[in-house]
């Protein structure tokens, strides 16, 4: 277990899986919901909320903790994954440049440019818990030339970043910096990276970049060797690990934080979190631990349990799989809801023993 993470809103006990709240909302949530079921703390992407509902509108609010009604910890990552993803699917839209990144969004009366200095500025106004610096994000099979460029980058927008933030954050409940170390699979780069980062001085780090490879394994020897260069007391945030047997490996490896869009997308889907053994009995360390179960199944018509015995969430307090079943075949639009609570809660439950150390 490391140490809780120390925040304006509250403490995040680690290691912690964080919701994606992406455009300031997860999907079919209320905050009371996202409470309910264990949700520690939300991250929210800068570059969509300060399109919509905007910059001024969010500031007007009192900040994203005022416009979801949300009183624990967010962490709002800097804008560039979400850009350089944008980016690379349609480059005449954007580009990537020394001094930062452009893209016109379709239907956009004019594009949207982030610097380092403006992406630690918006995440400062907005009122989060953690800001993080821009980094530019590759893709895991570019050259080691391009990552050379991305780590240069990357440090330069950290320092950048840096001395905006100290320019600018309170000191009354001042949030945290964290940076992103970048690399590719070059264990030279990503050690110069982080040795570059680390003397700037953050709060903590992200590991940067796709952390899977391109047959969907976890880069496992990578993801160790960033975790080796990055001293114990400082939190290292899995960016964008959200599967539940990724989170395992990772949180062994001493990651603190973990974020992705997989559970609440996967619930949306009708692919509901489960553990035949039990999520507090069964062995972590057992490959193939953790299932699905698939409410379009028709094996489900007649299941009268709940999804898990174990579970707390409103959809195994109240309901029968058969019954979600039912919905989901309707498109009934509580199953979404009902679903999403489950799989968070899941994540929730999940790390939560990985605290224990079980």
């Amino acid at each position: 277990m490391s140490a809780p993470i120390e925040t304006a809103h509250g403490a995040i006990a680690t290691p912690a899986f964080l919701p994606d709240a992406t455009r300031g909302f997860v999907r079919g949530l209320a905050a009371d919901d996202l409470e309910r079921c264990g949700a520690p703390a939300l991250v929210m992407s800068t570059f969509h909320v300060m399109q919509n509902p905007g910059s001024s509108v969010v500031r007007a609010l009192g900040g994203v903790h005022g416009l979801a009604a949300w009183r624990g910890p967010i962490l709002t990552d800097s804008g560039g994954f979400q850009i350089y993803s944008l980016v690379r699917e349609q480059p005449k839209r954007g580009s990537i440049a020394e001094r930062g990144i452009t893209f016109q969004p379709e239907g956009a009366p004019r594009p949207f440019r982030l610097t380092a200095e403006k992406t630690v500025t918006l995440q400062v106004g907005f009122g989060a818990d953690i800001v993080v610096c821009l980094d530019d994000c590759r893709h895991a099979d570019d050259s080691e030339a391009d990552h050379r460029i991305s780590v240069e980058r990357t440090i330069r927008w950290g320092r950048e970043g840096r001395r905006a933030f100290d320019r600018i954050a309170p000191h009354e409940r001042r949030p945290l910096l964290f940076a992103v170390i970048q690399g590719g699979a070059s264990k030279a780069l990503r050690q110069y990276c982080a040795e570059e980062l680390l003397a700037i001085g953050f709060d903590g780090f992200g590991f940067g970049g796709w952390p899977l490879d391109a047959a969907g394994d976890l880069l496992v020897d990578t993801l160790a060797w960033t975790r080796e260069l990055v001293p114990a007391p400082l939190p290292l945030h899995a960016l964008g690990i959200g599967h539940p047997e990724s989170i395992v490996r990772a949180a062994a490896m001493g990651y603190a934080l973990f974020d992705s869009a997989l559970p609440t997308r996967d619930a949306r889907q009708g692919r509901l979190y489960h553990v035949q053994e039990g999520l507090e009995q069964v062995d972590l360390r057992q490959p193939g631990w953790f299932d699905r179960i698939y409410l379009r199944d028709e094996k489900q018509a007649r299941a009268r349990g709940p999804i898990d015995e174990g579970c707390s969430c409103p959809a195994c307090a109240r309901f029968s799989l058969a019954y979600l079943h039912h919905l989901f075949r309707n498109d009934d639009a509580q199953v979404a809801r009902l679903a999403t609570l489950h799989n968070l809660t899941f994540m929730a439950r999940l790390t939560a023993r990985l605290r224990l150390g079980r």
